[in-house]
């Protein structure tokens, strides 16, 4: 009775999970993609390099209708210069809102948020000063162009101060490192796919 019971038990029992695959090969595991997820602060600091290189771009434009102005009355030869260095230091500020590795290697102060306000506050005032022109419309693109830059200026300062742009460094870096690890993990997964479809092959054609 006894040896019934126990070969009753033994029949019910259920099989161990066998691995699939020959050889003692053991199951591929999938490697899981990293959730490349977009950071708030990064997005933000994006949109306002884009609005305030806009803005660098109207006072480029403005300055650029103050310089004719000025050359084309023949009465104001130094505010037309003046209006000269104004338009290469409008260029200069939009380019570096674009925060260029070039720019950013030549001029290495600029990468700190406190000296890159104070240089948009200086060409907000030299796109305000001298209004040496006499038409109404552009006086009044001078000045939307210039406090809109001072704005910009003083609200660069502040969060330097803050120590804003530090941090938006440091998660930009580990965006890039990220970024990177992830391009090396698809083109490991790519090699990895190459051999495996090399070693079928050389399997099936020594069957």
């Amino acid at each position: 009775m006894a040896n019934e019971i126990s070969a009753s038990a033994s029949g019910a029992a259920p099989e161990a999970p066998q691995l699939v695959g020959g050889g003692g090969d053991t199951p591929r595991c999938r490697r899981r993609r990293p959730s490349s997820r977009s950071d708030p602060l990064l997005i933000v600091c994006g949109c306002f390099s884009i609005v305030t290189a806009a803005i660098a771009i109207l006072c480029f434009a403005v300055n650029v209708l103050s310089a004719v102005q000025s050359f084309r009355a023949g009465l104001d030869i130094f505010g037309g210069i003046f209006r000269c260095y104004a338009v290469a230091i409008s260029l200069f500020v939009a380019v570096v809102e674009t925060e260029w590795g070039f720019i950013i290697r030549f001029c290495k102060i600029l990468e700190y948020w406190p000296a890159r306000g104070m240089l948009q506050i200086f060409l907000a005032v030299m796109t305000k000063a001298y209004p040496n022109v006499e038409r109404k419309d552009l006086i009044l693109l001078q000045n939307i162009a210039s406090y809109l830059l001072l704005a910009c200026g003083l609200i660069y300062i502040i969060s330097g101060v803050l120590c804003i742009g530090v941090l938006k460094r440091s998660r930009q870096q580990k965006a890039t490192s990220r970024e990177q690890t992830v391009r090396d993990l698809e083109e490991l997964e790519k090699r990895r796919e190459e051999l495996e479809a090399l070693l079928i092959a050389a399997r099936s054609e020594t069957a």
